[in-house]
């Protein structure tokens, strides 16, 4: 995919060889690991003969640059893409279920700028409070379509995902219609299946409906994780730990309003439109893995998933 157009801010060269140090990346030896995992794409019966660089370059610096995580990543990352069609299919940011969500119901944009020590913030609030069980499916979807273009152009690396949830506008009919099916199979694609490397959650505007929210959430996410989340009283206690002026207008920053990085993000998921359409084709075939095919009653019930599919 040829980026047509700088949506993401990419660290200076300095915070790069920082960044380089924390992700284990070595720029004499990464071309190489990329050919490596390349070669073992191509050998692998059940997975897509070949990938384009950016992407697997992000997986391994998601990896740290082992090769053996990185390979269990992208196994994971292309079985869910053929487990998951609700997430995975139908990813045209132009339809109008799609728009609507992206225009009226939830926002979702990262941010332009990464922190002084070259993490990538993400924040999050919803516009309406209440969505239906479909509406809650799409915008998980639009989530991972994001995730995935990030996949793409986050071309230079960063050192980990900050991510902001603004909980102001969240109603109690909205856990009504939460699946923990769902949800489940939404955290193991995070957690399991793409490169993230998530660093902390904080929790604005919080709310009993909210704290329900975390707790329903919370026994889906690994324990580290659990101990990422902050949840903070007032705005200003973000400051802390991502600087005010990359925030966005609304929470006291200087990154432009909300809408705006909404309505750029919207038309880069757009642009996207036929890439995400070649990626229809871009799973694991089960039929062709060698050994025993993966069960996905037994990757998504109840006991057990997350002691299976312990990647770290």
């Amino acid at each position: 995919m040829k980026i047509k157009s700088e949506l993401l801010t990419q660290p200076t060269e300095e915070l790069s060889k920082e960044i380089r140090i924390e992700l284990n990346e070595n720029i004499n030896t990464r071309d190489r690991d990329l050919a490596a995992i390349k070669e073992w794409l191509r050998k692998e019966p059940h997975l897509p003969n070949e990938w384009e660089d950016n992407p697997l370059m992000t997986f391994l610096r998601g990896s740290s640059f082992s090769l053996e995580k990185c390979k269990r990543k992208l196994d994971m990352y292309f079985t869910m893409r053929a487990a998951c069609p609700e997430f995975f299919t139908n990813r045209d940011a132009s339809s109008p279920a799609l728009r609507e969500i992206l225009k009226s119901k939830l926002q979702g944009p990262a941010l332009p700028g990464v922190t002084p020590n070259g993490r990538r913030v993400t924040i999050c609030r919803g516009l309406y409070p209440s969505l239906d069980s479909q509406q809650i499916t799409d915008t998980l979807k639009l989530a991972l379509m994001i995730g995935d273009v990030r996949l793409v152009e986050e071309v230079v690396g960063v050192a980990g995902d900050i991510y902001v949830l603004d909980g102001a506008v969240l109603g109690p009919s909205l856990l009504a219609r939460l699946s923990p099916s769902i949800i489940k199979k939404f955290m193991i694609c995070v957690q399991e299946a793409y490169p993230v490397k998530l660093k902390e959650v904080h929790i604005i505007n919080t709310s009993p409906t909210v704290e329900r929210f975390v707790n329903l959430v919370k026994p889906f996410l690994k324990e580290k994780i659990r101990k990422r989340i902050f949840i903070h009283k007032e705005v200003k206690d973000l400051y802390k730990y991502v600087p005010q002026e990359m925030l966005p207008k609304e929470y006291g920053g200087q990154c432009g309003t909300m809408d705006e990085l909404q309505e750029r993000w919207t038309e880069k998921l757009i642009e996207y439109r036929d890439w995400f359409k070649l990626q229809d084709a871009l799973i694991a075939n089960e039929s062709l893995r060698p050994g025993k095919p993966t069960n996905y009653d037994e990757l998504f019930g109840i006991d057990g998933s997350f002691r299976q599919l312990a990647i770290d």
